[in-house]
């Protein structure tokens, strides 16, 4: 279970919305039964900064970092693809969030 792993919502309540999750808890903590998540959603949020655009599956998802939060890791069964050669892009949206530049 690698950062920047991006995995299936299996959530039914929420996969329409969210279609997928994206681990970005570093690997040496890989004992914790938890995740820290970032959900890919559907719909753009327009605050600049915090909004990164990806074509996963032939769909267009959002990166949503202020709704990030902890999922169990059995949560997340079905690994989609790597967003590895997007990390810069991810940790500038978290550094944003958290210290505002």
């Amino acid at each position: 279970m690698a950062q920047f792993d991006v995995y299936k919502n299996e959530n039914d309540q929420t996969n329409q919305k969210v279609p997928y999750l994206l681990n970005i808890q570093n690997d040496i903590l890989d004992s914790i039964n938890t995740r820290i998540v970032i959900p890919l959603v559907k719909n753009k949020n327009d605050f600049k900064g915090l909004t990164k655009e990806f074509v996963i599956e032939n769909q267009k998802v959002y990166l949503t970092t202020s709704q990030m939060g902890a999922v169990h890791k059995n949560e997340l069964k079905n690994k989609v693809i790597s967003l590895d050669n997007q990390k810069e892009e991810i940790k500038n949206s978290i550094d944003f969030l958290i210290y505002g530049f």
